[in-house]
C-alpha cells in the first residue's frame, strides 16, 4: 500500500473530459473534503480542502457518465506533486491523485 490515497468528497465542477491521440481518455476533476470540530469555547469551525483528481481509462469513461457537480464519491489512487513557475515567475507547488478506483455514493 505505498502512496495510496482515499477521499471521499464532493465533486466542486462538472468534470473536465478529454479524448488523446489513440483513443485514450482522461476526466480531470476537483473534489473537496470538510472537517468539523469544535474550539474549547464551543465555536464550531468547518474546514475544506480541495483536491485535484485525474483518472485515465476506464475510470475516466465512468467519470464521463456517472459524475456530476455535487455529487459524493470516494476516489482512491496515488498521491502526486509537482512544481512549475508561473508566468510572473513565483515557483508554485500542485498535489495531485491519479485516481484508479472510483465509487459513487449520491444518488
Amino acid at each position: 500500500m505505498k502512496n495510496s490515497v482515499q477521499l471521499i468528497g464532493k465533486v466542486g465542477q462538472e468534470p473536465e473530459i478529454r479524448n488523446l491521440e489513440g483513443g485514450k481518455k482522461i476526466a480531470n476533476i476537483s473534489i473537496a473534503t470538510s472537517e468539523v470540530y469544535y474550539r474549547e469555547n464551543g465555536d464550531k469551525v468547518e474546514q475544506t480542502q480541495w483536491h485535484r483528481v485525474t483518472a485515465w481509462g476506464k475510470t475516466a469513461d465512468i467519470i464521463e457518465r456517472f459524475v456530476t457537480k455535487g455529487k459524493e464519491i470516494a476516489i482512491e489512487g496515488k498521491l502526486t506533486h509537482k512544481s512549475y513557475e508561473d508566468k510572473d515567475g513565483i515557483k508554485r507547488f500542485v498535489s495531485q491523485v491519479f485516481a484508479k478506483e472510483i465509487l459513487l455514493i449520491s444518488k
